[in-house]
């Protein structure tokens, strides 16, 4: 069973002159295992398409299934839960709450979440981004990027069986970019992850199982690893 599928999705805003339509008929498979990375320019419908995977915002018209479940046709309530246990997002924005440490922002989802990561795990996620030294400091103490991998590893201890992540790498330098996509590889195929990546880095592509493109709301696959052809 597939983690996320996309059946004649599209998405409008706007009516009559203003019409915009942002995602036009898509048909989307991931498989757990799998690393996908979403391109396309700014404006291009990446981050639409993102929201609607995750269920933040609903299609205008088709279905979005996570783990077999159809997410359109529930409640705001029931699709709330089912992004709290399934899903972890990694945005642009930390989203981190400022008066809370590193360690503290993870006792946070603790009350709300259970069968998160035990701590050896998330000490293994802190070292393997490099902010195990920064626990106690709060976010207006870390830097751009510190505060990034935070959030990812944020995003990693809540366990989600799908990761969507809306250009993680954009505050981080090369080096630190590889390394988180790194990371994500080995998590999607190690701990059967799906793994969703929209950038417009295409430094990335190459920790990826397959390249989706996106333009003025189409999308097609471009290219996939020569094992899975």
């Amino acid at each position: 069973m597939p983690a996320l599928e996309m059946h004649n999705v599209d998405k409008v805003f706007g009516s009559g002159r203003t019409v915009v339509e942002a995602l036009k008929q898509i048909d989307f498979t991931a498989e757990s295992g799998e690393l996908i990375v979403v391109i396309g320019p700014s404006g291009s419908g990446k981050s639409t398409f993102l929201t609607i995977a995750g269920g933040l915002q609903s299609p205008s018209h088709g279905e979005v299934t996570i783990n077999g479940r159809n997410v359109t046709q529930l409640t705001e309530k029931k699709r709330s839960q089912i992004r709290l246990q399934e899903i972890g997002f990694i945005l642009q924005a930390s989203n981190l709450v400022p008066f809370l440490t590193v360690d503290e922002q993870m006792e946070l989802l603790d009350k709300v979440k259970s069968h998160n990561l035990s701590k050896e795990a998330l000490l293994d996620v802190y070292q393997s981004l490099g902010i195990e030294s920064l626990r106690t400091k709060y976010p207006s103490e870390l830097s751009g990027g510190e505060q990034q991998r935070v959030a990812i590893a944020k995003a990693l201890y809540g366990d989600p069986s799908i990761l969507l992540a809306d250009e993680p790498t954009a505050s981080l330098d090369s080096e630190r970019a590889f390394d988180v996509m790194k990371m994500l590889q080995d998590l999607s195929q190690k701990r059967n992850k799906t793994t969703l990546v929209v950038t417009h880095d295409t430094r990335l592509l190459e920790y990826c199982d397959k390249v989706y493109a996106i333009t003025d709301g189409d999308m097609h696959l471009q290219q996939q690893r020569a094992e899975e052809s």
